[in-house]
């Protein structure tokens, strides 16, 4: 009983991502408190702190700002990133930085008058009260006591894959204990900096001695029978029983195309890529709301863009190419020109890459803060791309990468989109190696593709633009 309680005490990933959004949610309405007393009793509210103020004075959607910040931080409830007071810091300024952008247009777009000392105290307070319950998270609940214990079954490729991806996260997401392996030749073996330390018929007594909360299975190949008895008999137990393609996934947000098999997409992948009509319907409505809305953007900015694209490199503002969409149908992409016009003189397509010298100075802004991609939501209205998917990609890159990387015509399940699962969390691939990495994503968002997700990728878009991830 008492591992059991510990047990209780250790967080999973998604215990943690729960605790941040509460945590954050508390503070926010603790923020809307304190803005609504400062409000309320300021020297020219002559109502005070009294019941006529609140039915006169604050309107209904004030009492969803707290709904509107947690929204707003999506950029910061990855658990990795959560754990990195740096990065905590600036996904919280560039949330209350979007808030105050947000409510700026409103304010100036609104006929109606619109509380000015409500919204920035909630919003000042909202901001230094999360910094302050993040920090306290980071310095509680990231302790030893509160993560999981692991063990993992399985030291070849499968395994070490994890454990690649273990060592390059900081701080670690759980305690990793050891692996287990019934090859006799690896026991005691060191792989990826972590010991072979039984195997799987001692399994029970590792459990105990070392109090695992979860066990994650690494194995390649085919499985011992005994092996499978033994993990049914520790899952009855109460131990959590993982698959490393999960484990991948919950930590990375990733599919490890590196370590699947050949069928993979037959088994898991195109039975989970069928969608009811009434997805297919929302996401389109989707399209059809951002396309619109996206070149509402598009004549705003027009005058400006174009005047530093003709100052800068003269003629033309636009420029198109072939991409391959849905099905690997081609259509003509529109974007800002960026490049010099002679920018593939020799024919030959080049990928593009930090500090392009090819990009011209008004260029390199551009494709800096991903404005160079707003053109493209003509394509969204055609139907030719969506809101979110994808990144559309030329037909001989689609060929070249395709002969070299597992999975990769995958894409093509779904349209290419103006921002994408891939794009706020990777940005450009440079090499074969960024591409797998991309593509990775691509094929998490391919699998676990929904209303939610999209949204999700949306709100975490501007976070791209204003942190200038863009090459």
């Amino acid at each position: 009983m008492d591992n059991f309680r510990l047990q209780r005490l250790r967080l999973s990933i998604s215990d943690r991502r729960s605790l941040l959004i509460l945590g954050d949610f508390i503070v926010s309405i603790a923020a809307l408190v304190v803005a609504l007393i400062i409000w309320a009793t300021g020297s020219d509210e002559w109502l005070g702190f009294s019941l006529a103020f609140f039915r006169e004075r604050v309107a209904l959607w004030f009492y969803l700002l707290p709904i509107a910040w947690i929204l707003l931080l999506a950029e910061v409830y990855d658990v990795n990133r959560a754990a990195n007071m740096q990065t905590t810091i600036q996904g919280v300024a560039s949330a209350a930085g979007m808030g105050l952008m947000l409510y700026l247009v409103i304010y100036f777009a609104s006929s109606n008058p619109l509380p000015r000392i409500g919204v920035a105290v909630f919003l000042i307070g909202s901001f230094l009260l999360t910094l302050l319950w993040r920090y306290v998270y980071i310095r509680v609940f990231t302790k030893t006591e509160f993560l999981r214990r692991v063990l993992i079954i399985g030291a070849g490729k499968a395994g070490q894959t994890i454990l690649d991806i273990l060592n390059e996260i900081t701080p670690t997401p759980f305690n990793l204990i050891g692996l287990i392996d019934d090859d006799p030749e690896k026991l005691n073996m060191i792989v990826n900096g972590y010991p072979v330390i039984a195997s799987s018929d001692q399994l029970f007594e590792i459990l105990e001695k070392e109090q695992v909360s979860e066990i994650i299975v690494a194995i390649s190949g085919e499985m011992k029978g005994s092996t499978f008895q033994t993990l049914l008999d520790v899952q009855e137990s109460g131990v959590t029983i993982t698959r490393m393609p999960v484990a991948y996934e919950q930590l990375l947000h990733r599919v490890p195309i590196k370590v699947l098999e050949a069928d993979w997409i037959l088994r898991s992948f195109v039975d989970q890529f069928r969608t009811d009509r009434f997805f297919a319907f929302t996401k389109r409505l989707m399209d059809i709301i951002g396309g619109l809305l996206g070149v509402l953007f598009l004549v705003v900015i027009l005058p400006i863009v174009g005047l530093a694209i003709i100052l800068d490199d003269g003629l033309p503002l636009f420029y198109t190419q072939t991409r391959l969409g849905r099905g690997g149908q081609p259509f003509n992409i529109i974007k800002f020109r960026t490049m010099r016009k002679d920018a593939e003189a020799s024919g030959r397509p080049l990928l593009a890459k930090e500090d392009d010298e090819r990009a011209t100075r008004a260029g390199r802004i551009l494709r800096k803060t991903h404005i160079d991609e707003i053109p493209q939501f003509i394509n969204v209205l055609r139907g030719e791309m969506s809101v979110v998917g994808p990144r559309s990609e030329r037909p001989s890159l689609v060929d070249h990468y395709h002969r070299r990387i597992p999975f990769y015509r995958a894409r093509l399940l779904v349209k290419p989109g103006a921002t994408g699962w891939a794009q706020v969390n990777f940005g450009y691939a440079g090499n074969i190696e960024d591409t797998i990495v991309k593509l990775e994503y691509d094929l998490y968002y391919i699998k676990h593709r929904s209303i939610l997700l999209d949204i999700l990728t949306i709100l975490r878009t501007p976070g791209t633009m204003f942190g200038m991830r863009g090459q």
